[in-house]
């Protein structure tokens, strides 16, 4: 008898694509996170693209995990007390609408959840932290973001080390206190939320990575992006290999509390 299979929920990000005059939204997801979540967490992307937030807990019911992905979009400062800095900066609010009470939504009931970049500054974001709109106007911090000029390979190429807390996850599935991780970000953490608690740093003194504190189930983010061809570093392997062993372990609740009712 096949298992059924494991069901992992990708919100998508709202654009208006086509030409000026002529443009209309789309529901958007990058093709790289679907397939790293197939090919190494053995999980199936799914996707609801007009979900709103007063149906959580019922669509969470539905599935084993929530991956938040990676977005050209931000953060809506006002979700952080702030005004937009630079206008000019693409934003999202319809998902952000979404996300932020999804974030909430799987830590309260225990399902596993993994944000990358704009992820990651989602859930910093929905559990009360703030964001620097444009850390490379911040004395002190390094320029983050990706070359433009660059090939889109090379965009993505390991870019800075990472100091991984001792003992923290991050550094068992690197297998040390370092590794080295790309880098394609303009927005980062300013305060850290209370309930998270920091896991990787940059050089420069940036959070990179965190986990959120007592939580049920695998809860973890990075501000990298590992699902850039995933399976050639071991590193990026091994984060996606546990958040798909942490889904899978749910599935498996979820299969007993119905054999329960039954």
């Amino acid at each position: 008898m096949h298992e059924p299979p494991v069901l992992v929920w990708l919100p998508v990000d709202r654009r208006y694509l086509g030409e000026d005059g002529k443009r209309s939204p789309f529901y958007v997801l990058g093709e790289k996170y679907a397939l790293s979540l197939k090919q190494v967490a053995g999980a199936e992307p799914v996707l609801f693209p007009a979900a709103k937030a007063e149906a959580l807990p019922a669509m969470l019911s539905m599935v084993h995990g929530v991956l938040l992905t990676g977005s050209p979009a931000n953060v809506h400062p006002s979700h952080f007390g702030e005004d937009v800095t630079d206008p000019r900066l693409p934003l999202d609010p319809h998902r952000d609408d979404l996300t932020l009470p999804l974030v909430r939504a799987c830590v309260e009931h225990g399902v596993p959840l993994l944000g990358i970049c704009r992820g990651f500054q989602e859930i910093n974001v929905a559990m009360g932290g703030s964001l620097h709109q444009q850390v490379h106007h911040v004395e002190g911090m390094a320029d983050h973001r990706e070359n433009p000029e660059l090939s889109y390979e090379d965009q993505y190429g390991l870019s800075h080390d990472v100091h991984l807390v001792p003992g923290s996850p991050f550094a068992q599935w690197a297998g040390g206190p370092t590794a080295r991780v790309n880098s394609l970000h303009g927005q980062g953490v300013n305060r850290l939320a209370d309930g998270l608690s920091a896991m990787a740093h940059a050089p420069d003194g940036l959070v990179e990575a965190f986990g959120v504190a007592g939580a049920h189930s695998f809860a973890y983010a990075v501000q990298w992006h590992p699902e850039w061809q995933t399976a050639t570093h071991p590193f990026y392997e091994h984060i996606f290999a546990a958040f798909g062993a942490a889904c899978r372990a749910r599935r498996a609740q979820l299969q007993e509390a119905g054999r329960a009712v039954a």
